[in-house]
């Protein structure tokens, strides 16, 4: 084991929180320098040159020889931090390697770093060249956050830790992804960047919608980007007919019913994982009629809010009742808007009883409430 080998895994013991690779030791080399950052299960490994920036994710047991092999002889200096230390590898003009290792307080260590530590752990990380988020205002063409923004760079994050959740553990290495009722919002070109350029899927990805000028612009910028699996389409919702097996479907915001839709068509195809976040759920509000539990009836705002509330619990179950392990998640604070809910569900074998269970409990709730909910009408005629 070399010295450099040896340095290494003595600090890749500890529980490192960031690492820096500086100084390139020649001026004409394609990197200026190199983050590494502990991102779940594997180390992402950014590396930046003066426009762009290149990901590899690296798991635990390999990330010594690959910091070793960016190391030798392209450059010549590594600082790293853990929660109480910081160590500093150089290597001098002659070869000499140089090691010094010292202790820190916490917050000592926080106010070096104060520029990272809100976004460390994100995966979308500050500091990196991503063209989506520069144009929608949320970083600089330096790749920094508009302070301004901060809560929508994390409401941003939040969502591609949700997915991530479910990669990481199926550990795929392609996808086809569904999109309904894209509009504008730049998140689909966010999950297709993660999805590249930080696991790097080859991921496939169709974005649906039904205004023919925002399809335009986002096939433009898809174009640009260079992003060239990803296409967006002119259609509706209902009835689509897709090209390819489905592994993925998202509906972000999809109003009112269109996500019922949307979920009954992920069904049909037996899409492996379902990431929705439902809007404006006014169909059971103005149907809602009940006796024994007319307090939640008695009151317009909590009507409003218990029938948002009844629509996600119903849609949920009815995704368990179709072989789903069905989780409804905060996606954002409650402080920025009352439609907080992501509904995630995983395609999972599930006993007969689990699903009787669950398609109990929303027939129960449709005769107390007298109510016709669209996606169980949706799969009662499927059946």
């Amino acid at each position: 084991m070399s010295d450099l080998e040896q340095y290494l895994s003595g600090i890749f013991a500890e529980k490192v929180q960031k690492m820096v690779i500086s100084k390139p030791a020649n001026k004409s080399g394609k990197y200026r320098k190199i983050n590494i950052a502990p991102v779940n299960d594997f180390y992402q490994v950014s590396k930046y040159t003066e426009k762009q920036v290149f990901h590899d994710n690296v798991e635990c047991r390999e990330i010594v020889s690959k910091c070793v092999e960016l190391m030798d002889g392209q450059f010549m200096q590594l600082n790293a931090w853990t929660d109480n230390k910081e160590f500093a590898l150089k290597i001098s003009k002659k070869g000499k390697l140089l090691f010094n290792e010292k202790k820190v307080s916490a917050d000592k260590v926080k106010k070096a770093d104060n520029s990272h530590n809100r976004q460390k752990n994100y995966i979308l990380k500050e500091g990196e060249i991503i063209e989506p988020l520069i144009d929608m205002g949320i970083f600089t063409s330096e790749g920094k956050i508009v302070r301004t923004m901060y809560d929508k760079y994390r409401q941003i994050n939040r969502f591609i830790e949700i997915i991530d959740d479910t990669i990481r553990e199926k550990k795929m290495k392609s996808l086809n992804i569904i999109d309904f009722g894209c509009g504008k919002s730049y998140l689909t070109f966010i999950v297709y960047y993660y999805l590249t350029e930080v696991r790097g899927i080859d991921a496939n990805i169709i974005g649906l919608d039904l205004k023919e000028d925002v399809i335009k612009k986002c096939n433009e910028a898809a174009k640009k980007y260079g992003y060239e699996k990803l296409r967006f389409e002119l259609g509706d919702i209902n009835g689509f007919k897709c090209p390819f097996d489905v592994d993925m479907v998202m509906t972000l915001h999809a109003c009112d019913t269109a996500t019922d839709y949307a979920l009954f068509n992920a069904i049909s195809w037996n899409a492996k994982m379902i990431f929705s976040v439902p809007c404006c759920q006014h169909e059971l509000n103005k149907q809602m009629e009940t006796e024994n539990l007319s307090i939640l009836t008695r009151y317009g705002i909590i009507q409003e809010r218990f029938a948002a509330l009844l629509t996600d619990s119903i849609r949920g179950n009815l995704l368990t009742y179709s072989g789903y392990k069905t989780q409804l998640l905060e996606f954002i604070d409650f402080a920025h808007t009352p439609k907080n809910i992501l509904i995630r569900a995983i395609k999972k074998p599930s006993l007969p009883a689990v699903r009787k269970a669950a398609l109990t409990e929303v027939e129960n709730a449709i005769k107390e409430f007298n109510v016709e909910p669209t996606l169980y009408n949706l799969l009662e005629i499927k059946k």
